[in-house]
């Protein structure tokens, strides 16, 4: 199992915006996603639908490493069927 870090971002503004955020959901999205996708910065994003969260899709942005988490949020925007 990946030693996950979070990065300032994450632990001072994302959890502070959202203090309902489990930190175990953002883990079990990098580790059983249902799409990845490199960012031209090479950030990683992963998607993943948390049941504990309403079945709602969360996103979440990792550093190019993968394990250091930098930002995560609802994406109400995802659409399962896109290539």
């Amino acid at each position: 199992m990946p030693n996950y870090k979070y990065t300032a971002y994450f632990e001072n503004e994302v959890l502070r915006k959202r203090p309902y955020f489990k930190k175990e959901w953002c883990k079990f999205v990098i580790e059983n996603p249902i799409r990845i996708e490199v960012q031209g910065d090479n950030r990683v994003r992963f998607w993943a639908r948390i049941a504990e969260f309403e079945s709602r899709i969360l996103r979440v942005v990792t550093l190019p490493d993968r394990t250091t988490i930098h930002n995560a949020f609802p994406d109400s925007n995802f659409k399962e069927n896109e290539d």
